[in-house]
């Protein structure tokens, strides 16, 4: 019986990378199970009702991949999504997140999460999907994503924003239309086109 349980909870892991409790539930293997297969160390719980092989390689981004499967109608944004892009030498403890303003947040022990409010075109455009550990994970491009942090310049600083705009200069020499084209749906163009100016 264990052995048909661990079978069944490692396939489901091998498929999703990380999984939430109802997916192996749905796969066959039962709470009480899951939590013995968890005092047996075959899988690792990892926050409340996620679960992963222990085994499985993890990258730097895991906690990527775990608010993935926490917050599936979230975006990393920000901080976390300009460090998911190679813009900035700061790796910040929580991650952040985007959802609707209207969206029910999840209390989340690990990771810790620091949320964004956006609504209509600011929420949605400019989502990219990268595979992570096994899960998918949708980040906001770095168009969009230096443009959010003028948007969020009151939270994060002027001073990020600005390095973030100048190291997405350096690194897309031709990309600078996607970022107005991105203030411009955030409607922080007024704020963003002396900076703009400045670094084009």
């Amino acid at each position: 019986m264990h052995r048909t349980a661990e079978a069944r909870a490692r396939a489901v892991l091998e498929s999703r990378g990380i999984a939430r409790s109802k997916h192996l539930e749905q796969a066959g293997v039962s709470r009480t199970q899951i939590q013995r297969l968890v005092e047996r160390g075959v899988i690792e719980r990892v926050g409340w009702g996620l679960y992963r092989d222990p085994k499985a390689p993890q990258s730097e981004r895991a906690d990527l991949a775990e608010v993935a499967r926490l917050v599936p109608g979230g975006v990393v944004c920000l901080l976390s999504a300009l460090r998911f892009h190679g813009l900035t030498t700061q790796n910040p403890f929580q991650v952040w997140v985007a959802i609707d303003r209207k969206a029910w947040r999840p209390q989340v022990d690990h990771p810790p999460l620091r949320f964004a409010f956006l609504s209509g075109p600011s929420l949605t455009e400019g989502v990219e999907e990268h595979p992570v550990d096994g899960v998918t994970v949708r980040v906001y491009s770095a168009a969009k994503t230096v443009a959010d942090c003028f948007k969020f310049r009151n939270k994060l600083g002027i001073d990020v924003a600005v390095e973030a705009l100048r190291a997405y200069r350096e690194a897309h020499p031709k990309g600078l239309e996607a970022v107005w084209r991105f203030a411009e749906i955030n409607r922080v163009a007024r704020v963003i086109r002396p900076y703009l100016e400045a670094v084009g």
